[in-house]
């Protein structure tokens, strides 16, 4: 059996496009079934973040032309082969080292992404998509991330898409917010973090609006700030002067007709619209409205490519923490060299997750 990863992400592909594969973290389970099933997987685990949508998978042979898995997960005709990448063996086990450590984040050293992928896991596991491979891989995975974070500054900084939104918006006007009016549209974990970072910063007002109300009037009330209705989200809108939005929505919540009616209410000020949400939450028409400027999570990459090179040489360190971690795990799958597992030692001596499986009593 072979271990694989298959998958696009913001190296490979464009927000339009990963939006199109994202699943909610309650679907998990279902989608990760229904990949089982259709492609035909002994274990796998499904990853999706705003960032990338992975499958990790143990077969008895990788198919190059992963494209299939893909369509399992897509209703639409999109062809999303030219944007795929596959990883087998401890080219797959590094490439999560490296994913769940935040390594391989849009903002290295991101802390959000640790946690996306023991969500992930667990999903799977409690749906029992896991098996002897894909348990040993995640669990030392989570692991070694663990250990980066204690051994190494890599999360020294700005290691959050929405520290990093903030971050932005400090830069829209020249490092004060003091003065500034935020509105946070979604309460949930980036939501949060977005308001948690700007009441350090010093932000004269943190609005905040959420489907539940009661969840968005509890953070509210915890910074000092004040809960919106989310039906009453437009008229709030008009005393902003930055909106950050990280929904979960499915579907499109603010149209360009919505943040037009918007600005004529506040006069036509500036309205800088920073959407972290993926699917995205904000239509990329409202762009082209007078005074109104939109970023989503792509544009947020000449951040990320900052922190990068302030991190350069903690980024060595941790990849080389992650060799040997991959190193010892691939020793741990591989079984002693018993009699019934020789042959299939000598005949591929470096696929040691192949042999794994085939010896289950090791």
């Amino acid at each position: 059996m072979k271990l694989f990863v298959a998958g696009l992400s913001y190296k490979t592909a464009p927000v339009e496009l990963r939006e199109k594969l994202a699943i909610h973290p309650s679907r998990l389970r279902c989608h990760g079934c229904r990949l089982k099933l259709g492609a035909n997987l002994a274990e796998v685990v499904l990853l999706s973040t705003c960032n990338r949508v992975e499958v990790y998978g143990v077969t008895p042979k990788v198919n190059g032309n992963v494209h299939h898995l893909f369509q399992h997960l897509s209703t639409g005709s999109v062809d999303f082969a030219p944007h795929l990448y596959l990883k087998e063996g401890a080219e797959a086990v590094q490439h999560l080292f490296s994913v769940v450590s935040g390594l391989d984040s849009m903002v290295v050293g991101e802390t959000e992404i640790t946690g996306q992928v023991k969500q992930a896991y667990l999903a799977a596991q409690e749906a029992k998509l896991t098996g002897r491979v894909t348990n040993r891989l995640f669990q030392t995975a989570l692991a070694a991330a663990k250990e980066i974070r204690t051994q190494t500054n890599i999360g020294r900084g700005a290691t959050s898409v929405g520290s990093v939104a903030v971050e932005l918006a400090e830069r829209i006007f020249d490092h004060d917010l003091s003065a500034r009016t935020v509105m946070i549209i979604g309460a949930g974990k980036m939501g949060e973090a977005c308001v948690r970072h700007l009441a350090k910063k010093g932000a004269r007002s943190v609005l905040v609006s959420n489907r539940s109300y009661d969840r968005a009037l509890n953070l509210a009330t915890e910074f000092g700030g004040r809960a919106v209705c989310f039906d009453d989200c437009l008229q709030a809108m008009a005393e902003a002067d930055i909106v950050v939005s990280s929904t979960g929505s499915p579907q499109t919540i603010l149209h360009r007709a919505d943040v037009a009616s918007v600005m004529s209410a506040r006069r036509n000020r500036p309205l800088f619209l920073i959407d972290i949400a993926v699917p995205r939450d904000i239509d990329a028409d409202v762009d082209q409205l007078d005074n109104v400027y939109l970023y989503n999570v792509d544009h947020l990459e000449a951040i990320m490519r900052e922190n990068v090179r302030m991190r350069e040489q903690e980024f060595t360190r941790c990849q080389a923490i992650l060799s040997e971690r991959t190193a010892a795990l691939m020793a741990k799958l591989r079984p002693a060299p018993e009699k019934t597992c020789e042959a299939a030692v000598q005949s591929q001596p470096g696929w040691a997750l192949e042999t794994a499986a085939a010896c289950p009593g090791q």
